[in-house]
């Protein structure tokens, strides 16, 4: 790739250290190891967005790939070759592990690599051949269409699941369980390393011989890590700076406000200043008096109290008309943890895998088979329709009680998704995004710091650098009522699944 010169700098330093675990990137060669399993800690990479730090990621997955180095996605993991060395690349959110995949990166999540799916043994034969690791099978009830169809997914995106969707497949047709990790894997590439906790390093250096991280020491650290990100304690051989702002991202208005906000003397009046004057030339910006209610179906709003989001949220729903007690379908919600006890591990291993991990963004599509049990899309996710048995709470300004209009006895906890904090939105992204100023004002008012920084900076740059296309500075508390009810005919269909014949 055409690197910069501080990203090939970068890249040769990278080199530098996978040399020493016997991985010779510049030649395009693996060395034997000098001892098993040998590791070099971790590296970190840091950078402002629009920095190139996506581009070096991809260029090293690249020359990974060139020197013989498998990569491991932990959709399904091959026969392990004897003196052969691994590679995965691993983002905290579903949302932020598919910008990779679309970038032709084959990225997944954090807690997918701690565990590896089971394969049935019929479909592991076309995962094997996808993978160039047999020869094409012949399967009972899969046509020569569907597999050149799975053939030619996994030709542009290197996703064994998602090229079984294609042929017709479901998850439950093809993986039968989930098997904690036993081998260790060699280098770990960790995309949004800002978000990382310490907890999390932990157990990815319990995995991983090397760890490259990938990280904007601009965002918003982990909660209950005070402003401290976990780069922060490597040495400054181990800490290199991406500071360069490339071509492709020089146009970019949203990236001028993002990097705005670097100045010290940038008040918040300053800033807002800057905001209309971008503006006022640049349709991609937009100063809006009020919160548009049809956007926050697919793209929430940003906020930094819980206060002003709960607000919002029952604004979004009274707009609709969606009754108390029951939600209306395409109602967006997120994902706040699994309710599952030990013994259905299993199970908790299995809905993490089809992404509804802490924070994953779904859309309510109705109820489910059985009471209690919900019908949802997971945004981002590769197969995204799952029945769940729900626990759903929809906070209510002024009291302390949630009101619960779907309550299973266990499984999947959520809150509404119409607004979310800016902490909570931090690793995703979507095409347009409103951000709630009068709430970046508060925090300006307030005079709070986080590691230095005025707080309303770190929460205004991770909120206006989610939005990829077009940002919404919204200044006032109200709300543009929709012109359309609710509805969720703008969901990708569902692959339709396979008709298996005989037994099956």
């Amino acid at each position: 790739m055409d690197l910069s010169e501080d990203q090939r700098a970068a890249f040769e330093t990278v080199a530098d250290r996978l040399m020493a675990a016997g991985i010779d990137l510049l030649e395009g060669r693996v060395l034997p190891e000098a001892e098993p399993h040998a590791g070099t800690g971790a590296l970190a990479i840091t950078g402002r967005a629009g920095s190139g730090k996506t581009r070096l990621l991809a260029a090293l997955v690249a020359a990974l790939s060139a020197a013989g180095v498998d990569t491991v996605t932990a959709d399904w993991e091959g026969r392990k070759k004897r003196d052969r060395r691994s590679f995965a690349v691993l983002a905290p959110t579903n949302k932020a592990a598919a910008v990779l995949r679309a970038q032709g990166v084959p990225a997944t999540t954090i807690h997918r690599i701690l565990y590896t799916p089971v394969y049935d043994p019929e479909f592991e034969k076309v995962a094997a051949w996808l993978a160039g690791e047999g020869p094409r099978p012949q399967i009972e009830g899969l046509t020569e269409a569907a597999l050149d169809r799975a053939h030619h997914f996994y030709q542009t995106q290197q996703s064994i699941p998602g090229a079984l969707a294609m042929a017709g497949l479901r998850g439950s047709d093809f993986i039968t369980g989930w098997k904690r990790r036993e081998q260790p894997l060699d280098i770990g590439l960790i995309d949004e390393a800002s978000m990382l906790e310490e907890r999390q390093l932990k157990d990815l250096e319990d995995i991983f011989s090397t760890l490259i991280l990938f990280g904007d020491p601009a965002q918003l650290a982990p909660v209950g890590q005070s402003g401290h990100m976990v780069f922060d304690d490597l040495p400054e051989p181990r800490r290199l700076t991406l500071s360069r702002i490339h071509r492709q991202a020089a146009d970019s208005p949203i990236l001028d406000l993002a990097h705005a906000l670097g100045d010290a003397d940038l008040g918040f009046e300053d800033f807002e200043r800057l905001v209309e004057q971008a503006a006022a030339r640049d349709p991609r910006i937009v100063v809006a008096p009020r919160v548009d209610a049809a956007m926050m179906a697919r793209s929430p709003v940003l906020v930094w109290r819980n206060a002003t989001r709960i607000r919002l949220i029952h604004a979004f729903r009274t707009a609709y008309g969606a009754p108390e007690e029951e939600l209306l379908p395409g109602e967006p919600l997120i994902c706040d943890g699994l309710e599952l006890p030990m013994k259905h591990r299993k199970r908790r291993i299995d809905l993490e895998a089809r992404g509804l991990i802490k924070g994953a963004p779904v859309i309510y599509l109705g109820p489910g088979r059985r009471p209690g049990f919900g019908r949802l899309h997971v945004l981002g996710a590769e197969d995204p329709r799952i029945n769940v048995a729900c626990i759903i709470a929809i906070e209510k300004p002024g009291q302390e009680e949630p009101f619960i209009p779907y309550a299973a006895q266990l499984g999947a906890r959520f809150l509404h998704g119409a607004a979310v904090t800016i902490h909570k939105a931090q690793g995703s992204q979507w095409p347009d995004v409103q951000v709630f100023a009068p709430d970046l004002y508060a925090a300006a008012r307030s005079g709070r710091e986080e590691a230095g920084i005025p707080l309303w900076k770190r929460l205004a740059y991770v909120a206006i650098t989610r939005a990829e296309e077009r940002l919404i500075w919204v200044t006032r508390y109200r709300l543009a009522l929709p012109d359309a009810p609710l509805g969720i005919d703008d969901l990708p269909a569902p692959a339709v699944p396979l008709q298996l014949t005989g037994e099956e």
